[in-house]
């Protein structure tokens, strides 16, 4: 097996900086690559986090011109993965969301933040450090999307893959920016960073990298219609020889119920009556009445119009009849927050809600909730759903996307072969999906046997990276 060096860029890296899901996957693919002989060095700008968290780190490079400041490469570790840091204080030294600013607003200067990442990856990626010369460089999501249109200024360069983990989210930016990015300007056009007159990252990076994949089969098909592809379906039905569908997986070490320290009791497939006690302590955490017979649903979510929030919202009058409780952990739209919480104020006997995020109380909830609901009107791929598998937390989830691709509905066909894991609905039908979960809850043997079947289910990278480790191999050849 040739040993492959990829060289990965992204904004997000579990556990130096994290917003999302896209943090998750960058952390924990490289180590599974390693499995496959394809060593890699994550590239990442240099938030406070990202450069407190890299240890013996040594400057590889300096840059003295980065859009008119100094900067300089950073070259750590981070778990025992190889990490490079664009220190460049006057666009990364900034507390809070790497996003944005105090007020909730984008950072306005956030083009020429991402184009500094893209623009040292391009060089690191074509010219090498001392040491790395990368084989392959794999971008992701829109704020890594310019490092393939860098790259084409230089005459010698690896191959490059884009991942989209979240099509809604593109990276567009005024036309007028464009002559401060340093990019030739035959760049903006149709088949390089010009979308509907603007500037789009996430654009530029579908167009002008030689392989182009994203977070699941089931995604990359919707986003070949105009109904998904957020007015890139054209561009990506073009390229759709170039497009590939693989699933994420979620890292099996830090989402181990039988060894998990974030849980009050640990547990596996065979002995999972140890959940009982995770569901005491997760009910008297949300202040919720002690019940063991109800059915205790779990949201943990960005509060999102995205994710269906909204339609869970309209179902909450169902839950006494179906006999359940509900625990909500999220952020995000103020008036989802808002009804979530007046829900909870309502109805405290049954209904928690806990705005924001915590990551031990993100663990407790798979570990102690008996299903988790995940009611997205899209949803490239999702982890939350991949961890209440491992935790046997059954999910109950909309037919879309990642979702389908990674839920096996507890249907007739299923139950009788004994292979579900869960259940699905029709998008928009949440309801129907609570009744029939509802009614499975009744039939305590049923549920047994489908949780056992979630938490035997691979959600782990294994398969995934035997799946770009050949994609990097074929780029290659």
């Amino acid at each position: 097996m040739t040993p492959i060096h990829v060289l990965a860029v992204a904004s997000e890296f579990y556990p130096l900086v994290k917003t999302g899901g896209l943090a998750d996957v960058t952390g924990a693919l490289p180590r599974a690559l390693g499995e496959e002989g394809v060593s890699t060095t994550t590239l990442l700008p240099g938030f406070p986090g990202v450069l407190a968290g890299l240890a013996d780190a040594e400057v590889v490079f300096d840059e003295p011109d980065l859009f008119g400041a100094l900067a300089r490469l950073l070259r750590g570790k981070c778990g025992g993965l190889d990490v490079i840091a664009v220190d460049a204080p006057q666009l990364f030294a900034r507390a809070g969301n790497p996003y944005t600013g105090p007020d909730g607003g984008d950072w306005p200067d956030n083009a020429v933040r991402f184009a500094a990442l893209a623009r040292m990856a391009a060089r690191v990626a074509a010219l090498g450090l001392p040491g790395l010369r990368p084989d392959v460089v794999h971008a992701h999501d829109w704020q890594a999307g310019l490092t393939a249109a860098y790259l084409a200024g230089y005459p010698q360069r690896p191959g490059t893959v884009f991942t989209v983990h979240n099509l809604a989210f593109q990276g567009l930016f005024p036309a007028g920016v464009f002559g401060s990015l340093g990019l030739p300007a035959e760049v903006f056009s149709i088949d390089g960073v010009e979308f509907h007159g603007m500037v789009g990252y996430l654009k530029a990076g579908l167009a002008m990298s030689d392989r182009i994949t994203t977070v699941s089969p089931g995604y990359a098909r919707e986003i070949l219609t105009p109904e998904a592809g957020m007015n890139l379906d054209g561009l990506l039905r073009h390229r759709a020889d170039r497009l590939v569908g693989i699933l994420n997986g979620i890292d099996t070490e830090v989402w181990d119920p039988a060894n998990d320290p974030l849980i009050a009791a640990r547990f596996d497939a065979k002995n999972a009556g140890a959940r009982a006690e995770n569901k005491r302590a997760l009910r008297r955490k949300f202040g919720v009445l002690e019940s063991p017979e109800k059915l205790l649903l779990g949201v943990i979510s960005r509060l999102t119009w995205q994710k269906g929030l909204d339609l869970l919202l309209a179902c909450l009058d169902e839950l006494d009849a179906l006999d359940a409780q509900l625990l909500v952990l999220g952020t995000g739209e103020r008036g989802l927050e808002e009804g979530f919480r007046a829900a909870a104020d309502r109805n405290p006997k049954s209904i928690g809600c806990v705005i924001g995020y915590d990551e031990s109380l993100a663990h407790l909830m798979q570990a102690g909730a008996d299903a988790l609901v995940v009611p997205s009107r899209f949803e490239p791929c999702g982890l939350t759903q991949l961890c209440a598998l491992r935790y046997g937390a059954l999910p109950i989830v909309a037919r879309t996307g990642g979702l389908a691709d990674t839920v096996i509905d507890a249907n007739e066909a299923a139950l009788a072969a004994g292979v579900g894991t869960g259940l699905q609905f029709a998008p928009g039908e949440l309801g129907a999906g609570l009744r029939r979960a509802a009614a499975l809850w009744r039939q305590p043997a049923t549920w047994r046997r489908l949780r056992r079947n979630a938490m035997r289910a691979d959600v782990s990278w294994r398969r995934p990276a035997r799946k770009y480790a050949e994609l990097y191999r074929e780029l290659l050849k």
